[in-house]
């Protein structure tokens, strides 16, 4: 597995999906890569006489680059994936760009705000997507609202601009610029990660906020309801170790609605993972906490608590199959997939 918080000089490239496998053509100043997943196989929920049921995930994401100087490059990126799919999308993510090596690089379009960009995530092997969206939540409808994803978002369907520094000696940091949406009037956010990527103990530290005005039915993912307040404000924290082939996560994130109207659906989740790598195995074990409600004194707060255990084999450079065996929402389930890189 490679370290969570290193890959390509932007995070941007890195969050998408891996590039090791990339389908790349080359043109002089010209470059064109395809990237992205395809996953199959079945989720078993243990204590229920119900059939399995089919889990699908897939993301492909094409990037187009063109060299104007020495150390400057425009480019544009387009994304769709299952997400998308879920929430009536025709894309994940459809934005612009430039990279300038000296001062950094600025997007345009469509896409996660810089504070997303620049956290970092749990450990884990499997592909139930626990950084995002987890597909676990899809499946085992909760009892009440939950905050599956730890790290911050403010959507990618309302026009951004995202402006990001040169990673210089060990930091990096955004800021992101978003609005023009029938969601929200505007929201700001920031980030900054901290990276120590030498020695034996490597680290990172990813800190987040955002700041959004009037959203009016905004909607962060498919099964959380959808948000009406005068604003939200939200913070996010994270810090990775790797020791070797060892690798420990944490996360939290805190969400405050002011005012709102209808089911609540901010509050507190955080969590906790590690992962250990051998030759073509890995194993991770992970926890997630959501708490909604807890600010607002007319509501019962829900408390949901997650945990996910994987083991995923390499088959080859491009294949792997993974199972990973959790509990959510007091439903304990079983998930085997295979899933192809490219």
């Amino acid at each position: 597995m490679k370290f969570l918080t290193t890959g390509a000089i932007f995070s941007s490239v890195a969050i998408m999906c891996g590039t090791a496998n990339a389908m790349q053509y080359d043109n002089g100043r010209f470059a064109l890569r395809l990237t992205g997943y395809g996953t199959g196989g079945i989720l078993e929920r243990l204590k229920s006489d119900e059939k399995p049921l089919g889990l699908a995930d897939w993301r492909a994401r094409v990037q187009a680059n063109y060299a104007v100087a020495s150390g400057q490059t425009l480019g544009a990126v387009y994304a769709i994936d299952e997400i998308a799919i879920d929430n009536d999308k025709f894309m994940r993510e459809a934005f612009m760009f430039y990279e300038n090596r000296d001062f950094g690089r600025m997007e345009f379009g469509f896409t996660d705000s810089i504070a997303r960009k620049l956290s970092v995530g749990l450990p884990d092997v499997g592909g139930l997507r626990v950084n995002d969206n987890p597909l676990f939540y899809k499946k085992i409808t909760p009892d009440g609202t939950v905050i599956g994803d730890t790290m911050l978002t403010t959507g990618r369907t309302a026009l951004r601009v995202n402006v990001a520094s040169v990673p210089t000696n060990i930091a990096q940091y955004g800021l992101s610029v978003s609005g023009i949406t029938d969601d929200y009037d505007y929201a700001i956010d920031g980030g900054i990660k901290i990276r120590q990527p030498y020695g034996k103990l490597k680290s990172a530290i990813s800190l987040g906020a955002s700041f959004m005005s009037k959203p009016d039915g905004y909607s962060e993912n498919s099964f959380t309801p959808n948000v009406t307040a005068d604003w939200r404000a939200q913070a996010s924290a994270a810090l990775n170790l790797q020791y070797n082939s060892w690798i420990f996560g944490l996360d939290t994130r805190v969400i405050y609605d002011r005012n709102p109207i209808g089911p609540v659906s901010d509050g507190i989740t955080a969590g906790a993972g590690v992962s250990y790598d051998l030759l073509k195995y890995s194993v991770s074990l992970s926890y997630i906490l959501s708490d909604t409600g807890i600010w607002d004194s007319d509501v019962e707060n829900y408390l949901d608590n997650t945990v996910l255990a994987s083991f995923r084999y390499k088959y080859s450079e491009n294949v792997d199959g993974w199972l990973s065996l959790g509990l959510s929402s007091d439903t304990p389930f079983l998930s085997v997939a295979m899933r192809i890189t490219f």
